[in-house]
Parts: C-alpha cells; sequence; structure tokens
C-alpha cells in the first residue's frame, strides 16, 4: 500500500499521472458560487447568526454546583421575574447552567439569580451575574470587522511583493473571501454561538489558507518561470501540473491539522462541554477543509485565468500548440472495386 501512494505521489510530480485542476475550472468555479451563495442564504432564511452575549450585550448568570441541568428551570426563573425575555441557556461542564439575556436592571438582576437559586436548589452565592453592555459589544464587532480588513489588506501587499504579481494576490484573496463566507455559513446552519473565541478562529484559518495558498503558488511561479523559457507545455498546463506536484503535500497536511482539530470539537467541546473550545474548533475544522479545497480548486485555477490573457503568455501558448504534433486522422478505408 505504502508503495502505491509513493509511486502515486511520484506520479503526480513527474505528471505522468495529472488531474485536470485548470482546465476544468468553469466547473469548479460553478460548485464555488453555489456554496457561496448557499452561505449567503442561510443565515437570512435562519434569521442571523447567533451571536454571543460578548457582541450583542446582556446580563448573564452562571450557577454552579448544580444537580439538575435542566434548561427549563433556568427559563421558567427567569419568567417569573421578567415575563417576556428571550433566555439562552447552556450546559457548562456538567455541573454548571449558563444564563444569557437581555439588558436587565439592578433589580431584576437581584430577582432573577434568587429565582435561579431556588430553582436549581443551591445557595445564593452559587450563583454569579455579569453584564456586559451594548456599547462594549459594539467596539468587539467593529475591531473584529477591523482585525479581518487589515489581515486582508495586508496578506494582499505581502503576497504582491513576494511574488511580484498582484493577480496572484487577487486570487489568493478571493479564496480567503470564499473560506470565510462558507464558514460563517455553516455557522448559522449549525447555530453555534459567534463569540470573539470564534473570530480568533477565523483569523486562524485565514493563515492556515493562505499558508497553503503561497505554497501552492511557490510551485506555480516555479515552473511557470521554466516553461516561458521552454515550449513543453502552456501556462495552463505548468500551474496545473504545479498543483498536482504539491497536492499530496496539501492532502498529507490538512489531514494531519483536522485530526486533533476534530478531537477538541468532539471530545473536548461535546465530552466535556467546553463551549469556548466548540466556538473555536469548529471553524478551524471547516476552515482547513475549506482552505484547503480553495487553494487547489479556486485560487490556482483562478490564478491561470487572471494571466493567460496577457500578449506574453499567449504568445507562449501559441508558439506550444503550433510546434506540438497533431492527433493523426484515421483514414477511410478504401472500398475495393467489385
Amino acid at each position: 500500500m505504502a508503495s502505491r501512494l509513493t509511486k502515486f505521489g511520484n506520479d503526480l510530480y513527474t505528471g505522468a499521472r495529472s488531474f485536470d485542476f485548470v482546465g476544468k475550472r468553469k466547473t469548479w468555479y460553478v460548485i464555488a458560487a453555489v456554496m457561496v451563495i448557499v452561505s449567503i442564504l442561510i443565515p437570512i432564511v435562519r434569521g442571523g447568526f447567533n451571536f454571543s452575549i460578548e457582541f450583542r450585550g446582556g446580563s448573564q448568570f452562571t450557577i454552579s454546583n448544580v444537580q439538575n441541568t435542566s434548561q427549563a428551570t433556568a427559563q421558567d426563573a427567569l419568567a417569573s421575574v421578567v415575563p417576556n425575555a428571550v433566555a439562552h441557556v447552556t450546559t457548562v461542564n456538567n455541573d454548571s447552567v449558563r444564563v444569557q439575556t437581555d439588558q436587565l436592571t439592578e433589580a431584576q438582576t437581584r430577582q432573577v439569580a434568587d429565582a435561579l437559586a431556588k430553582g436549581y436548589g443551591v445557595q445564593a452565592t452559587d450563583v454569579s451575574s455579569t453584564f456586559i453592555g451594548p456599547s462594549w459589544g459594539a467596539d468587539v464587532t467593529r475591531q473584529s470587522i477591523q482585525g479581518i480588513i487589515v489581515f486582508l489588506l495586508l496578506a494582499f501587499i505581502a503576497m504582491a511583493l513576494y511574488f511580484r504579481t498582484w493577480k496572484m494576490s487577487a486570487a489568493a484573496i478571493i479564496s480567503l473571501f470564499h473560506d470565510l463566507i462558507i464558514t460563517a455559513g455553516i455557522y448559522a446552519l449549525v447555530g453555534f454561538e459567534v463569540s470573539p473565541a470564534t473570530m480568533i478562529g477565523f483569523l486562524t484559518i485565514l493563515g492556515y489558507s493562505l499558508y497553503d495558498t503561497v505554497v501552492v503558488f511557490d510551485k506555480v511561479r516555479e515552473n511557470t518561470k521554466e516553461e516561458l523559457e521552454l515550449t513543453r507545455r502552456t501556462f495552463g498546463e505548468s500551474v496545473n501540473l504545479a498543483v498536482n506536484q504539491t497536492l499530496v503535500r496539501s492532502i498529507n497536511t490538512a489531514v494531519v491539522a483536522v485530526l486533533p482539530v476534530a478531537s477538541i470539537l468532539f471530545i473536548g467541546a461535546f465530552a466535556l462541554g467546553a463551549d469556548t473550545l466548540r466556538d473555536i474548533s469548529l471553524a478551524l475544522l471547516i476552515g482547513i477543509i475549506v482552505g484547503t479545497y480553495s487553494t487547489i480548486f479556486l485560487a490556482a485555477p483562478m490564478y491561470s485565468q487572471f494571466r493567460e490573457g496577457e500578449a506574453a503568455i499567449k504568445k507562449h501558448d501559441q508558439k506550444v500548440l503550433s510546434i506540438r504534433p497533431k492527433a493523426s486522422v484515421p483514414q477511410p478505408t478504401p472500398v475495393a472495386a467489385e
């Protein structure tokens, strides 16, 4: 089995075996467009994202040392004080309950804390309350958006300087937007909270996706620089060869990264009830998978398309095709005269 995988990787590197990523780019574009449109429609249909209290502001209660983590108990306790309040109740570490609601007055906060202590049968000291104002939540939202925008701008400039062409940067940044939109759409679909930890996860997956793109583009630059001086391959074929040569590496890197992140998500978050781990690990899991896909199927074919219209590239491709042997046309078999 190992020898087969080794041979498979060698065949991809030498070009003996090849997947046509660049030639079938229209198919990948359609798939990417559908995924992006669906990801945009999901939060619209579901009524938006489930933002954490850090973004929307409000009051939060944490009840510790509970024997019964029923969410109905918290909802009934809150309704007894504020009948129209909407409660977001989650279980933390299997022995604590967290209740988040809209902004309450000081008197309402004391009454809700007493009702929660009575409902769960714990001491008043086991119920803690915190308050986050809407202005603080707005600041967190603004700073998160600013952080992503600054990251994308710096990434665009850095890649343009490194590769000495803005077209590689443009292809990479478009694929990053693709990754962000799909990750956000899945968050809206599963209903996980969008918290500051989620924003950290978003920035992390952007870095991972950019790293994978730079590795592939570095090989693309190497191949295309050599091929423009030769006549073996067209520009698109050179880009496609580079993607195939780095394919095994990209897949291996993604698998190695996905396994521990999946362990954190399914064991740390769901088994141990660590909500912060859940928020950041879901973003990482989705981002690693989508980022690897977008580099191979979107960024590289898009860069090839951006460059194929250049005069020097068109001249080179025409020269390659003109000297390439034509496929032999089968001649009709003569019919013997009767």
